[in-house]
């Protein structure tokens, strides 16, 4: 495994305690406890993942979030804020800059380790101003409103195209129906919210074995993984 993790958290106990619990696990780890180290750092080297802590004495974990996500070098890197059970506002606004996931102050080291395992396990998803790129499976073109599934073009309606796009761009996160037809159709009150579970199945069809990345969360929504 060896995958590099970053840890950035104040509190030197906290710094130790999920470091050795990584290392047990089988990755390496990299502790800072100012965000100057850590930027000083990814001029040299990169990360598999970086465990953020939202509250530091000098700075705004959600800052650094957006930062790395604003970066051309560094937007890939996953992270897993960690945080108190008050910063719900926090949780919500750091998910929708990048972060792939948060854990809840205090939290077990088992949970961590598993949670750090299944942001990793998602793969990577490249998103530049003209592809998307989703584990090497999926590939859109937002120029040429194209989707590729395995190098083989599939053809998609409008509708379609821009569900998986908004899906593709925020990996990970979940997307109520509500959510969706506000994007795609703004505030025309013609369209249903069950006319997203219409579009989301013939999705999946057309992207053939790709289409199980598009996950339905009941009760809440649809995410791609």
């Amino acid at each position: 495994m060896n995958k590099l993790i970053g840890i950035l958290d104040d509190e030197e106990d906290i710094l130790e305690l999920v470091s050795i619990h990584l290392k047990k696990a089988g990755y390496q780890t990299c502790e800072f406890t100012e965000p100057k180290q850590l930027f000083s750092f990814l001029k040299e080297k990169s990360l598999a993942l970086l465990l953020l802590d939202l509250m530091l004495p000098e700075s705004d974990g959600i800052e650094i979030c957006k930062q790395l996500k604003n970066s051309p070098d560094h937007k890939n890197i996953p992270v897993i804020m960690l945080t108190a059970k008050d910063e719900e506002f926090d949780k919500v606004l750091g998910l929708e800059l990048g972060a792939d996931d948060y854990i809840t102050k205090p939290f077990s080291t088992r949970e961590l380790v598993a949670r750090v395992k299944a942001v990793l396990r998602r793969g990577t998803i490249n998103v530049d101003s003209k592809k998307i790129s989703i584990n090497d499976l999926i590939t859109l073109d937002l120029e040429r409103y194209q989707v590729f599934v395995e190098n083989k073009q599939i053809e998609l309606t409008s509708t379609e195209f821009n569900i998986l796009k908004i899906l593709s761009q925020n990996k990970g996160l979940v997307f109520s129906r509500d959510n969706l037809l506000d994007k795609l159709w703004s505030n025309d009150k013609i369209v249903g919210s069950r006319t997203i579970d219409v579009h989301i199945r013939n999705l999946r069809d057309k992207l053939g074995i790709a289409g199980e990345m598009i996950k339905n969360i009941r009760g809440v929504g649809y995410k791609i993984e």
